[in-house]
């Protein structure tokens, strides 16, 4: 039976990470021979006396037994999960860049874009894990817009945009356009065309993404949104990118999205989301490569 402690900072992107790799030993392990628990780290001042102790005991940490393995993401997972190594045993697995030297953990999970150290514990991914979708019949006359919002790395050109997507609308797809948090004011309205069916990310309920990316056909995604692309390279959608100006030359999401149209995962060119039906694309699927390179390097057999 493998033991995982799954450490949680409260943000969800990060939650989401951890959930996949969980999710990827699972499926090889299979179900009855995985346990874990879910420890929230986000809020506790770990420097008071005790602090490990009722975190760990207040998740059932204790009643699972001892980790097999430690995993957490975000900055404020890091002190917990080697503290509880130090005490507990088990392999510590970060994934993203640590704000810690990588060296203190047992393995990194680090995508290509921020430039990991070539280290033995480093196992290196084209960008954010994401997990399994929802089984559903792929309607390929379906597509989804997916806007994120001005970013350190990128501005926002929305009358850019707007042409793009009125491009997009001429064709016999049906859109669905959806917004996120970073979205400007008004930006939805704006793009939306006739015939658009419109999703304010505050209308949507939880799982309403997922459950979407596994029907459509196609997504476009404005280049801002990594987790967003990667999220729908996770579905089996031709996958596309809406284009937006860079702040400034070396551009590491830039790069990212780049690599990924050079490796024929996503396309920039419009003109594909008239002539290409790829609604047989295998997911990425990288939840479950980084969970196999796990057990491999720790010597687990990881057959069913």
């Amino acid at each position: 039976m493998l033991t995982i402690w799954r450490f949680l900072d409260g943000n969800r992107a990060h939650e989401k990470q951890s959930a996949a790799l969980l999710q990827g030993l699972i499926e090889l392990l299979g179900n009855g021979s995985v346990q874990s628990c879910d420890i929230d780290c986000g809020k506790s001042s770990f420097w008071l006396p005790g602090a490990l102790q009722r975190v760990l005991d207040a998740a059932g940490a204790m009643d699972i037994g001892s980790p097999d393995f430690l995993i957490g993401a975000g900055h404020q997972s890091h002190l917990p999960m080697l503290a509880a190594r130090r005490r507990f045993g088990g392999r510590c697995v970060v994934l993203m860049k640590p704000s810690l030297p990588v060296s203190l953990f047992d393995f990194a999970v680090i995508p290509e874009h921020d430039r990991p150290p070539p280290l033995p514990n480093v196992l290196t991914t084209l960008g954010a894990l994401t997990g399994p979708l929802p089984e559903a019949s792929v309607q390929s006359n379906t597509g989804l817009i997916l806007l994120g919002g001005p970013s350190r790395h990128f501005a926002w050109d929305c009358a850019a945009l707007e042409r793009d997507i009125k491009q997009l609308a001429s064709g016999s797809v049906r859109w669905t356009i959806a917004d996120s948090r970073r979205s400007p004011a008004s930006t939805l309205l704006r793009l939306a065309q006739p015939g658009f069916t419109v999703a304010p990310w505050s209308d949507c309920a939880s799982g309403w993404l997922e459950r979407q990316l596994a029907s459509v056909g196609q997504v476009w995604v404005t280049r801002d949104s990594i987790s967003m692309v990667f999220e729908a390279l996770q579905s089996r959608a031709q996958v596309g990118i809406l284009d937006l100006p860079s702040r400034y030359r070396k551009n590491k999401v830039y790069s990212s999205v780049q690599r990924l149209v050079d490796l024929g995962l996503v396309t920039t060119s419009l003109d594909d989301a008239f002539t290409t039906d790829a609604t047989g694309r295998a997911p990425l699927n990288q939840y479950l490569q980084i969970a196999s390179a796990l057990l491999r390097r720790c010597n687990l057999d990881f057959s069913r």
